[in-house]
């Protein structure tokens, strides 16, 4: 136990700590009621009717959003949008998107309150586009992320700004990504000649995946690529450590993308095996009629009343979960954690688990995540790991964990490639970039939350 103590100590030294420390198709010209037509459409199913409002008392209703007045634009400044528009496919967007040819034809007409309208609407989408992105959630399968950005910069709070300082394109370039990442596959998409239209598109459903994130993902965070079967932690957009990761087997048990936060480390976890293993498999009744082979297992069995027997597997070297788990909840039961069968990280084909992510080196994260978070100091984790009992380490400084799915990116070397479609989810995004722009979009996901009802023992 005294060397185990040593080792751990010494895989954490304080020199490591501190070194994680540091810091749409074809548009009708829009007129006035263009701009506040997509909100109204987005409510008028749930409208009172007449009856309905003459019974209600008055209450007070927050504007939505989305309704964005017409500004006033001088000609100079729908210039400035014009170039901006004319440009934007160095961003994976459409210019066609964004009515060029109308707004050239008002300017050109001197047709002042056309120019307002349209540079309005124009901009208004752009917005929209570079900083939500341009997929709708239809397009985006499994994906749960909830961007924050449209709270953190409504339109109207942006377009109002830019007239007012008279940068158009400043305020356009300040919504983009500001991961790295993002400007690797920009570059790229910028040397892919205009013929190789496969690649183009590929390059454009990822960098589009990047506007469906925060913009600004936090100073410090998780961030695994579901297809890459990698985990980093991350200090001001540099990987400092990664993991092999195991994930979701395609189909129901796929696991989804979701933007969470690390509230604690559990060490020396217990697992509460599901139903459909206790009964289904009838592993239940194995314990209770052999209590041996069950306390071999660190398996304890307990029958109720009614019959309805709950297994719970003990902290221990053969526990399912292995010796940690991120605590970080959520309607998907996803969480990161250990297991006892760490040679399938020799695979190159990791996609086996009911959804959940497997990590290896998996006590090291935890020991980092707990000192990082303040829950515990060097001294402490190694004291409760070593005691082999169930611990949950609550952190003061919570962490992002971000579960994300990129087909083409860089990889943990600092390599740009293509990752796998192991869960055939580009075709849909494929799909909508060569459709028409879709307007009013919803920020959340309606898809089917589907609650992991993981087996960690599974590995085939």
């Amino acid at each position: 136990m005294n060397c185990t103590r040593a080792l751990l100590a010494s895989s954490l030294s304080l020199g490591t700590l501190a070194s994680l420390a540091a810091p749409a198709g074809a548009q009708t010209l829009p007129t006035q009621s263009v701009l506040q037509e997509d909100a109204a459409e987005a409510t008028a199913s749930t409208a009172p009717s007449a009856f309905e409002q003459a019974f209600t008392s008055e209450e007070v209703v927050q504007a939505d959003p989305r309704v964005i007045e017409a500004m006033d634009w001088s000609n100079e400044q729908a210039e400035e949008l014009l170039g901006v528009i004319r440009t934007i496919d160095a961003e994976g967007l459409v210019p066609a998107d964004y009515l060029p040819e109308e707004l050239a034809a008002a300017l050109s007409a001197d047709d002042a309150q056309q120019v307002d309208e349209l540079a309005s609407t124009a901009f208004a989408w752009l917005v929209e586009d570079l900083r939500d992105g341009r997929t709708p959630m239809a397009n985006r399968r499994q994906w749960f992320v909830v961007d924050p950005d449209a709270d953190r910069n409504p339109t109207a709070k942006v377009m109002a700004n830019a007239l007012e300082t008279g940068d158009i394109a400043g305020a356009l370039e300040a919504l983009k990504p500001t991961h790295p990442d993002y400007a690797a596959l920009r570059q790229k998409l910028a040397e892919t000649p205009a013929s190789d239209t496969e690649e183009r598109r590929l390059i454009r459903a990822n960098m589009d995946r990047w506007r469906w994130l925060a913009r600004d993902l936090g100073g410090q965070y998780l961030i695994t690529n579901v297809p890459e079967y990698q985990l980093r932690l991350t200090v001001d957009n540099n990987i400092i450590r990664t993991y092999r990761t195991v994930v979701g087997k395609p189909g129901r048990t796929a696991t989804p993308q979701l933007a969470e936060t690390v509230e604690g480390v559990v060490f020396n976890p217990t697992w509460t095996v599901p139903q459909s293993i206790v009964r289904g498999e009838g592993l239940g009744e194995r314990v209770l009629n052999n209590p041996s082979w069950a306390a071999r297992q660190g398996y304890r069995a307990t029958r109720g009343a009614n019959g309805y027997i709950s297994v719970v597997q003990q902290p221990g070297a053969g526990n399912a979960l292995g010796v940690m788990k991120l605590d970080m909840p959520n309607p998907h039961a996803i969480f990161f954690h250990d297991t006892p069968n760490r040679q399938i990280f020799n695979q190159d084909e990791r996609a086996l688990s009911h959804g959940c992510i497997r990590t290896e080196r998996a006590l090291e994260l935890a020991m980092t995540v707990a000192i990082l978070g303040e829950g515990a100091t060097r001294d402490e984790v190694v004291d409760i790991y070593t005691s082999g009992e169930y611990t949950r380490v609550p952190v003061k400084k919570t962490m992002p964990a971000y579960i994300t799915y990129f087909t083409y990116g860089v990889d943990i070397d600092g390599n740009l490639r293509q990752f796998d479609d192991i869960y055939d989810r580009d075709e849909p995004v494929f799909a909508s970039l060569d459709a028409p722009r879709v307007r009013n979009r919803a920020r959340v996901s309606s898809e089917e939350v589907i609650e992991i009802v993981d087996d960690p023992r599974d590995t085939l």
